[in-house]
């Protein structure tokens, strides 16, 4: 039995739509966390294409998000168990060491490509992607459970605006980049780009002053009680425990991100360009409407949005599933970012305000498994349906879902309307 969510808190935040900007190691984070984004999508989105163009397969492209999830929800709670009690500036710089030497042996290998056999190649790039999600499984939870340290806790609405919009202006930037970094200079090239934006974000990250670790008792802390503390935790904060799941449920069927390849080259015919348009336009959507939320934030009936939110989602997925105008299906794909960016701000905010500082990370790593889980095996998920079912049923199929899943949450979940977060 889920417990009733805490009293409703009163969160007064200065006029100002800015007044996060003014702290500098916010800032810091803020650009760091998006290069970061950047970075890893453009060597997403150019090892998919490669992927689809030697394959020609599906599942090829889920077994990119597969191979990323699997690691990173194995680790994920080990990582934020260690980010609430070691040093989280430590902990990113050691994952993203790991991440940087992914990307030089993808480089080493691309640049190798004559001399490797397909199946050479493929198991490379596989093995890469995994060693990415060993090492998301702590970067992830301490840089989730960082943030909140940077800013007052008056002013976290806001910068949980600010730092989104960034994060969407590296969604943007790095997929829209992707198509013309692989078309103009190839992929070895493109991969060099990746590994010179990492190293700017870890100089980024070195100007950022650690938090202090959280004082513990002198007895032996037992790992796996500390992580069963917050799992239960989440689960027992009913509020937090739905918002997260509406997360996993609608990008776990709903997200066509993954099929992209497909429809750029085998049903809209726009080749590596409208790639790079078309998996932009999700987070161009969600940067303007992260703008427009600066200014109008969507924390009265915040329950009630949410959920609109995500119905508004499902149905732009339904649009261009169905779609065969390039320029039509951008706009759907421009919709479901506005919609996720409303979604991801409430989300934010009631995670930053029901969750106590001592269990940041381990609360930052379970919803960390929620995403992943959404993003990286739904992805999956779509390349495997799709090749079963087809591409365009597929994506219909995970639209409607959506839409579904909405609505059974929404009959289970009347006592949250009344939730309100003052701004």
């Amino acid at each position: 039995m889920m417990s009733k969510p805490p009293p409703p808190h009163e969160i007064k935040v200065r006029q100002s739509p800015y007044i996060a900007l003014k702290y500098p190691q916010f800032v810091a984070y803020m650009f760091a966390n998006s290069l970061f984004t950047m970075a890893l999508l453009i060597q997403e989105v150019i090892l998919g294409y490669e992927l689809y163009k030697i394959t020609h397969d599906p599942l090829a492209l889920g077994l990119i998000g597969l191979a990323e999830a699997l690691p990173y929800i194995s680790l994920a709670l080990f990582g934020g168990h260690f980010a609430d009690r070691r040093n989280k500036k430590t902990i990113l710089m050691v994952s993203l060491s790991v991440i940087i030497l992914g990307s030089v042996i993808l480089v080493w290998a691309t640049h190798s490509s004559a001399k490797l056999a397909h199946e050479q190649m493929l198991f490379l790039i596989y093995s890469v992607i995994f060693l990415i999600g060993l090492a998301k499984g702590f970067y992830s939870p301490a840089s989730s459970s960082l943030n909140p340290f940077l800013v007052p806790i008056e002013v976290f609405a806001n910068a949980t605006t600010w730092s989104s919009s960034f994060w969407q202006a590296g969604a943007i930037l790095g997929p829209g980049l992707a198509g013309f970094l692989y078309a103009y200079l190839g992929l070895t090239h493109s991969l060099w780009v990746v590994t010179g934006l990492l190293l700017v974000v870890m100089i980024l990250i070195s100007t950022i002053t650690a938090p202090p670790i959280p004082e513990q008792k002198e007895e032996k802390v037992n790992i796996f009680k500390s992580l069963k503390e917050g799992i239960v935790f989440v689960f027992k904060t009913k509020i937090i425990l739905y918002s997260i799941s509406l997360d996993l449920f609608s990008v776990l069927f709903g997200g066509v991100i993954a099929l992209l390849p497909i429809f750029a080259e085998d049903i809209l015919k726009v080749g590596a360009e409208g790639l790079g348009i078309l998996r932009a336009a999700p987070s161009v959507g969600a940067i303007l409407t992260m703008f427009v939320m600066v200014y109008f934030p969507p924390l009265n009936n915040a329950w009630r949005n949410l959920l609109l939110a995500v119905v508004g989602f499902g149905l732009a997925t339904l649009v261009f599933a169905l779609s065969t105008n390039f320029w039509l299906s951008v706009i759907a794909l421009f919709l479901t970012g506005a919609f996720d960016s409303v979604s991801v701000i409430i989300r934010q905010t009631v995670l930053r305000f029901f969750t106590p500082d001592e269990m940041r990370g381990r609360v930052s790593a379970v919803n960390g498994i929620f995403v992943s889980s959404s993003n990286e095996l739904g992805a999956f998920e779509s390349g495997l349906l799709a090749k079963l079912m087809g591409t365009i049923p597929s994506v219909v199929f995970g639209g409607a879902m959506t839409v579904i899943i909405v609505s059974v949450v929404w009959l289970r979940s009347k006592e949250l309307f009344k939730m309100k977060i003052a701004h």
